[in-house]
């Protein structure tokens, strides 16, 4: 079994900062790209912040300049550093990896619970 175990989350006033972790457990050969998805209130799913195992990185039009994602990658863990917040930032944040359980098998997607994220203003 694999897991993804998000933490970080929680309520901060607009214009303050949050940390969130994302750690990868399990079965795991290897992973591929690592990052961040949110989904507000009544809206789909949309990305955040994503980062392949080489270093590269993609972000969101609205969050760039203000969110900043890491890895480590001898712990599986991706981290998502949230500067500036605003209200419209609020939303459950899912962390996501695709990986290899095994070296025969295929890349999968896996996603974390979620952590809730509100910004107030």
């Amino acid at each position: 079994q694999v897991q993804l175990v998000e933490s970080g989350g929680g309520l901060v006033q607009a214009g303050g900062s949050l940390r969130l972790s994302c750690a990868a457990s399990g079965r795991i050969v290897s992973i591929d790209t690592m990052g961040w998805y949110r989904q507000a209130p009544g809206k789909q799913r949309e990305l955040a912040a994503v980062i392949i195992s080489g270093g590269s990185t993609n972000y969101a039009d609205s969050v760039k300049g203000r969110f900043i994602i890491s890895r480590d990658n001898a712990k599986n863990m991706v981290y998502l550093q949230m500067n500036s917040l605003k209200p419209e930032d609020t939303a459950v944040y899912y962390c996501y990896a695709n990986l290899r359980r095994r070296r025969v098998e295929g890349w999968f997607d896996y996603w974390g619970q979620g952590t809730q994220v509100t910004v107030s203003s």
